[in-house]
């Protein structure tokens, strides 16, 4: 299993700040830094200056909401970043949500899996260089893009529930999940989006993990402080129906948190069920568990690489 860690400068902090967090990853021999797209800097724009400015590391979106986007102009800002980078970005892609996408943004949500797949279907060929003539319900487009230095991304999809996971499976390279337990990967995300793959003749899809990580000695102070950080996510309906599905209160259920062994054997879970890639968010209570918890990840980021 791939080792990557998520960046949090992205959002409250300055462009310096995100280069100086992705180095560190890199000197720490992780193989992915993911940001966010929340409401801070484009997470585009900064990891194309971290690839000028980083080298070696993969670097990806976790992830980029579509809604907002047409699939033509990210289709020029992938391959853009693609070629700043030297050919490193990992293109997380999601619908975002409900309230969202029409509260803040004023668009509709209606039929988002029509949406997805829409979307897909002319991003991906534009990445590949090729023309795109679409006509669908959700899109109409006719058009190609050409970016001098850029390759195509691999395509990753903050997809959940099965009809999300089947179109990702068909049309993308993978998914990037959030609030996932191991249960809902094993019994849901792993088999279906595989079984997607495989009936579309497709390679092995990668399965991207993201949940809190922190070693520490005091879990029920590291859990109460996921159940505050993580709080927003309880409140949102797709979040909230994998928890559900796994069976659990709140992301402060889904923290792998522990002693250092603990929290080892935790991700080996992860690994054991299909998941590809850690995307691990860290939140330590203090700078003696933030050491820990790094030195855990870049142990295991080393073991993968030697195997």
């Amino acid at each position: 299993m791939r080792i990557g860690v998520m960046g949090s400068a992205v959002n409250d902090g300055t462009i310096d700040q995100v280069v100086d967090e992705a180095r560190r990853v890199a000197e720490d021999g992780l193989h992915t830094f993911w940001v966010s797209q929340i409401f801070g800097h484009d997470a585009l724009t900064v990891l194309a200056v971290v690839g000028r400015e980083v080298p070696g590391i993969e670097l990806g979106t976790a992830v980029v909401p579509t809604y907002p986007r047409h699939p033509m102009m990210l289709a020029q800002q992938a391959l853009s970043v693609q070629a700043a980078s030297g050919g490193r970005l990992a293109l997380g892609i999601g619908l975002s949500h409900q309230i969202v996408v029409e509260s803040m943004w004023g668009l509709s949500f209606d039929k988002p899996v029509r949406h997805l797949r829409e979307y897909l279907e002319v991003l991906v060929p534009l990445l590949e260089g090729a023309s795109v003539q679409h006509r669908g319900d959700a899109f109409q487009v006719h058009g190609a893009v050409q970016v001098a230095g850029g390759s195509r991304p691999p395509v990753l999809v903050a997809a959940l529930g099965a009809q999300m996971l089947r179109v990702t499976g068909t049309l993308a390279d993978g998914t990037s999940t959030w609030c996932v337990g191991p249960k809902t990967l094993r019994e849901l995300t792993v088999p279906t989006l595989r079984q997607a793959a495989a009936d579309a003749g497709r390679p092995e899809p990668r399965v991207v993990a993201a949940l809190p990580v922190c070693v520490t000695d005091d879990v029920d102070a590291a859990r109460a402080r996921a159940e505050h950080v993580f709080a927003v996510y309880n409140t949102l309906p797709s979040y909230r129906a994998m928890m559900d599905h796994e069976g659990v209160s709140g992301p402060k259920d889904l923290a792998v948190v522990g002693t250092e062994h603990e929290v080892r054997d935790r991700l080996a879970e992860l690994a054991a069920v299909g998941v590809t890639d850690l995307n691990a968010g860290v939140f330590p209570g203090d700078p003696e568990e933030a050491a820990r918890t790094r030195a855990v990840l870049r142990e295991l980021a080393g073991a993968a690489a030697a195997a």
